[in-house]
């Protein structure tokens, strides 16, 4: 099912938006686009001929792909393309960017490898500068394998035999490629940490060269150049700074430079935090006051290019309408999203909760599906029954979460990391919540989302589906936070993906979902924000293949309840919120 934005697509422009909006360069070449694709077994070498066309960033998966294929464990994707650079674009060093290829991509330029990169969630980037030949055509070559569930790389939720809450597995390249050529002095990285309560901001400029002086321009303190030497961290007081909130969501734009380079980027003042309110009940706190988060389950599955969206303006469609019926949280669940998805959020004044993608070997079904219906406590040592008994397994796991870590580091709109889900893989949450502690004490850490609580994290985390939620304390003092719930499905006709009908409560129409909501949010969440709860996380933003438990179909054309049904639904909720808050 094609979205209006995917019918609009221009091959010639595809997501041709600069993609980090937090250290954007001058420098800039869109590769998106028309490439040369082959499929072919896993042990043969470079094809000679090559199969057809593949439209980049699209997996051959996905309809806007334009080919609707399926990449098997034993089979490589081969890409190519052949490209000029403009006369001029290169100053020094050359580099390759990919936002994202799933599983594994070996990358060659004219017939040399350059480096490759393992991990189908997180972008890297290549010196493609001495393998490069200036004033002629060179040849771009990329090899992805992808063994999706049939190993314990991380995947997400897709998986071979599709169906239910797991979806069509995809493969190759699924976010923006691009180059840019640097001085031979640059900036490799910016990591900009805002203090509140000092009313600071930290800059940590990392250099090619360590060492070398940088300065930071922030453009609403009157043009006042900062210098430092880079690789070291130092503090910028920000006098009468306006706070970043969803409804004012203040970002304070600034340019860095160093040597003859220099990079945009920006910062938003703000502070997330669990504290007791006047009653001595522990709630979630932004910019030191009270703060009750309502969001939405936001999986970013597209219906015609399922983990890419169509445009930018697509991901900018999906926040607005979540802003429009009232939410302030988006929990991104098992997927990263390209960087301007974030940056959406930072500007448009929209909560992040980011999951990380889950991995392991086999799922025992039992395990991940009976504490949905039945509470019951495991230690996550365990790692057998958890999927995770490959050590190579939990080593790359934490690769993964690193590179999570180090490429989301400066997003002002997330406020929580969720780094295991249901059961998926999880292991030892208690050291991976220390190990996201170690490398950033600004946000919060929901250690293990739905089940299988090992007693760590900020706050105590349920998912309730097939029976009313009642609020309980947690026994340990944390915050609670009821983190997926509802998941009240309602099938569109022409706009499903098939004649599955995944949902936790099947309704018949838009009149009868819109009551369904508004009994369970009256009945079940605003008593509970009375008593304590700090967060609720409805299921979900927009239908997936077979869940048809979203507020818009699939392909984003019929929204399925109204949005001043929630409007009204979070100004009841906010009226509870002030008065316990």
């Amino acid at each position: 099912m094609l979205t209006r934005w995917g019918k609009a697509l221009n091959p010639e422009a595809v997501l041709a938006e600069y993609p980090r909006p937090q250290l954007e360069r001058n420098s800039y070449l869109n590769l998106n686009g028309y490439w040369d694709y082959a499929i072919k077994a896993s042990g043969d070498g470079l094809p000679r001929d090559f199969e057809g066309k593949i439209l980049v960033p699209f997996s051959p998966e996905s309809e806007l792909s334009g080919v609707g294929r399926s990449l098997n464990p034993d089979q490589v994707l081969w890409y190519r393309r052949r490209i000029r650079l403009p006369n001029g674009f290169r100053k020094s060093r050359l580099m390759l960017h990919f936002g994202a290829v799933d599983q594994a991509a070996a990358v060659f330029i004219n017939g040399k490898s350059v480096g490759g990169h393992v991990g189908g969630f997180t972008p890297f980037t290549l010196d493609v500068s001495d393998a490069w030949n200036d004033g002629a055509e060179n040849e771009i070559v990329v090899r992805v394998q992808d063994t999706t569930d049939t190993s314990w790389h991380s995947r997400g939720k897709q998986k071979a035999k599709r169906g239910g809450i797991w979806y069509t597995p995809q493969s190759g390249i699924w976010q923006t490629v691009w180059m840019e050529s640097v001085p031979t002095v640059y900036i490799r990285g910016l990591v900009l940490t805002p203090d509140y309560d000092a009313g600071e901001v930290e800059v940590l400029a990392e250099a090619s060269e360590p060492g070398r002086p940088f300065s930071i321009e922030i453009d609403e303190l009157d043009g006042k150049t900062f210098s430092a030497p880079s690789d070291a961290a130092f503090r910028i007081k920000i006098p009468d700074f306006i706070p970043w909130t969803p409804e004012n969501p203040k970002l304070y734009a600034c340019t860095v430079s160093l040597g003859d380079d220099a990079v945009k980027s920006y910062f938003g003042m703000r502070k997330f935090s669990i504290e007791k309110d006047a009653d001595g009940t522990p709630r979630f706190f932004l910019n030191n006051r009270p703060y009750f988060q309502s969001g939405l389950l936001d999986q970013g599955y597209w219906s015609d290019g399922m983990l890419t969206a169509p445009a930018d303006e697509a991901l900018i469609a999906d926040i607005q309408m979540a802003k429009d019926m009232g939410f302030n949280l988006l929990r991104k669940h098992i997927k990263l999203e390209p960087l301007r998805w974030y940056y959406h959020c930072d500007r448009l004044g929209m909560i992040v909760w980011q999951d990380m993608p889950n991995g392991g070997e086999a799922y025992k079904p039992w395990l991940i599906t009976v504490p949905a219906f039945l509470d019951f406590k495991m230690s996550d040592r365990r790692y057998g029954l958890f999927s995770r008994g490959k050590a190579e397994g939990r080593e790359q796991y934490y690769r993964e979460l690193s590179e999570m870590l180090n490429h989301l580091r400066n997003v002002v709109s997330i406020a929580v990391w969720v780094p295991f889900n249901e059961g998926w893989g999880q292991f030892d949450a208690a050291a991976a919540t220390e190990f996201i502690r170690a490398r950033d004490r600004t946000r919060l850490i929901d250690s293990a989302s739905g089940w299988f609580d090992q007693g760590c994290g900020d706050f105590l985390s349920k998912h309730i589906y097939f029976r009313p939620y009642r609020f309980a304390p947690d026994r340990r003092g944390r915050a609670a936070a009821l983190t997926e719930f509802g998941g009240y499905n309602l099938r569109i006709a022409d706009h499903a993906f098939n004649e599955k009908d995944f949902g936790y409560k099947r309704l018949t129409s838009r009149a009868a979902l819109a009551d369904e909501l508004r009994k369970l949010y009256d009945t079940e969440i605003k008593t509970a924000v009375e008593r304590g709860l700090s967060a609720a996380i409805y299921t979900q933003l927009s239908d997936v293949e077979d869940e048809l438990n979203g507020l818009i179909t699939y392909d984003r054309e019929v929204m399925k309840v109204a949005p001043e049904v929630f409007r009204t639904i979070h100004d009841g909720l906010r009226g509870e919120r002030d008065r316990h808050c």
